[in-house]
């Protein structure tokens, strides 16, 4: 993840983005409770989603350091009650700093992070939501071993040249990880410049 400056950064992606995850959010999201935010990058999703699902308390993470800083700006920026201060999470990690969550969020993160984080993230997931809990993705996928649109087989091309574990993610290779913790894919939702969102729920234990 490139590093953010000691002030609020702003990211072109999420004003083009926002409106359309949020819509789907709103939906799918519960009535109340915790939302866990992982890799929640400059901030400015958890200040928006805050700001339109007032009655849910949302939890934004991230693993590094200067983004955790531009997330806590924006945050005092916002002055919401809902919005909690960030958190370090490593979505790899075999334990997570918030053991329960209402529902997780992981937005444009799987394909700028190793397969690992995918299986961390699928794992944590399993471990923190309640039966009926949601985990929410948006980013671009492969479908059947194929990219979707010439813009995202470049765009992996680009991940890749910068890491090569980086890359956009065939489908059903997140769904069948996503199975194996308690997690079935429900809905499958094309959205805007070729990405999708995908609606898991937990199964529960």
């Amino acid at each position: 993840m490139d590093a953010f400056p000691n002030r609020a950064a702003c990211s072109t992606a999420v004003a083009r983005n926002r409106e359309p995850i949020l819509a789907i959010l709103r939906r799918v999201l519960p009535a109340h409770g915790l939302v866990l935010e992982i890799a929640s990058g400059t901030g400015e999703h958890a200040v928006h989603f805050a700001t339109g699902l007032p009655h849910l308390d949302w939890q934004p993470t991230d693993r590094d350091a200067d983004a955790r800083q531009s997330i806590a700006a924006h945050r005092a920026l916002a002055r919401l009650p809902n919005l909690l201060a960030p958190l370090e999470l490593d979505a790899s990690a075999r334990s997570w700093p918030v053991a329960r969550a209402d529902a997780v969020v992981a937005i444009n993160m799987i394909h700028i992070a190793p397969w690992t984080a995918t299986q961390g993230l699928m794992a944590g997931s399993g471990r923190a939501l309640p039966p009926g809990g949601v985990l929410y993705l948006y980013g671009p996928f492969k479908e059947d071993g194929r990219h979707t649109a010439p813009s995202n087989a470049d765009f992996d091309a680009g991940l890749r040249s910068r890491n090569p574990d980086w890359g956009v993610r065939d489908l059903a290779d997140v769904s069948d990880l996503a199975r194996a913790q308690g997690l079935d894919l429900v809905e499958r939702i094309s959205m805007p410049a070729n990405n999708l969102s995908l609606i898991f729920r937990s199964r529960g234990s």
